[in-house]
């Protein structure tokens, strides 16, 4: 099925993020950030001695977890956060035929039929959504150790471990996708993309066109 856009919205910029959404991912990626730092420096013996000062650094480890999940529900109060919530949350038919082309690796034009976001935007979102949880869950009991017995907490720091191990990898994946795609980027960064850009990447995303801030006189909201 062939989805053509207009030609007049390539030559405007379509709002893809508000400023909140923004707002969250950069405030989640930073502490997500803060998280894999501190604990590259108390897992890997050649950090650890570089860094030192251990106490502090599993202060800023347990207090950055803590606070991980603060900037997603401070945003929920957001009409447009709350409808990309939604947007994740749901799988159709098209995201069947996308994941079925990715492991194909098919990337012929229309293979990958993708709404606002893609079928593995979708998983990424869910998996680390899950993983923040259990490591949240896993964290708090190795931190407050009156709170389970030992066998749960043995439990505990050995999913805690080998999960932040993999999260650590599917985030490295993240970066290495965002990186080669600079108008992604740039959508997270300014809120908005180009309408060429939207069609190859996401063909059934119907956004409303909107003239560009520059063009409006004033700065994105």
């Amino acid at each position: 099925m062939s989805l053509r856009r207009d030609h007049s919205q390539d030559a405007r910029s379509l709002r893809r993020f508000s400023r909140t959404e923004r707002w969250a991912h950069r405030a989640t990626a930073v502490l997500m950030g803060v998280c894999v730092l501190t604990a590259a420096a108390l897992y890997l013996p050649l950090v650890a001695q570089l860094v030192g000062r251990r106490a502090l650094v599993v202060t800023v480890h347990e207090w950055s977890g803590i606070a991980l999940p603060v900037p997603v529900l401070a945003s929920l109060g957001s009409r447009a956060f709350r409808a990309d919530l939604g947007r994740l949350n749901r799988f159709g038919p098209h995201d069947r035929r996308w994941l079925a082309a990715a492991l194909r690796r098919d990337r012929r034009r229309g293979s990958r039929p993708a709404d606002k976001f893609n079928a593995g935007q979708k998983l990424y979102a869910a998996w680390v959504a899950g993983a923040t949880l259990i490591m949240l869950g896993t964290g708090v009991m190795m931190w407050c150790t009156q709170l389970v017995p030992l066998e749960w907490r043995t439990a505990a720091t050995f999913m805690h471990d080998w999960l932040a191990l993999t999260l650590g990898v599917v985030l490295a994946g993240h970066i290495g996708m965002a990186m080669g795609d600079p108008e992604a980027r740039r959508g997270m960064r300014t809120g908005w993309v180009s309408g060429t850009w939207a069609e190859r990447q996401h063909p059934l995303w119907r956004p409303t066109p909107e003239p560009t801030p520059e063009r409006r006189g004033r700065r994105p909201e």
